[in-house]
């Protein structure tokens, strides 16, 4: 596994728990900090130890610092369907509850197997299997039936 790669997918994911550009940047800093301090060197192997380190520091930062909402900032250069089909999903994604939200995050955007997600969780990789069908069902009842996924 390409060690850019992990480190992209694990910005993403403090990006999407504190929604800060600079704070999900440190603090993907100081999980790789610790993840090599721990005398880990194989990220792939330890993938869902190093997600349980990003984890948990951002729930730390969360209870320093209370997040703030999401930017309503559109990037430029998107088409008008794909604009709304994105305010469309990220609206549904917020109705969902944090845990939903997260574990879509990992499965899909970052692409982390259910094996590792079930270690970063404790649980078994069906009890992920389930808990993912079950946040996607919800995630399209809000979307109200249209066909995103």
């Amino acid at each position: 596994m390409d060690l850019e790669e992990v480190y992209d997918k694990i910005y993403r994911y403090c990006y999407f728990r504190l929604r800060r550009r600079e704070l999900a940047e440190d603090v993907t800093q100081e999980a790789f900090l610790r993840f090599f301090e721990s005398g880990c060197v194989n990220v792939g192997k330890n993938l869902h130890y190093l997600y349980t380190i990003a984890r948990n520091l951002c729930i730390d930062e969360f209870r320093r610092r209370k997040a703030e909402p999401l930017d309503d900032e559109i990037p430029d250069g998107f088409a008008e369907e794909e604009m709304l089909e994105n305010i469309a999903v990220r609206a549904a994604l917020l109705q969902l509850d944090e845990a939903d939200r997260e574990l879509l995050l990992l499965r899909y955007v970052n692409e982390v197997p259910a094996a590792v997600i079930g270690k970063i969780y404790g649980i078994s990789r069906f009890a992920v299997y389930r808990r993912v069908a079950q946040a996607v069902k919800k995630l399209k009842e809000k979307l109200g039936g249209e066909d995103f996924l």
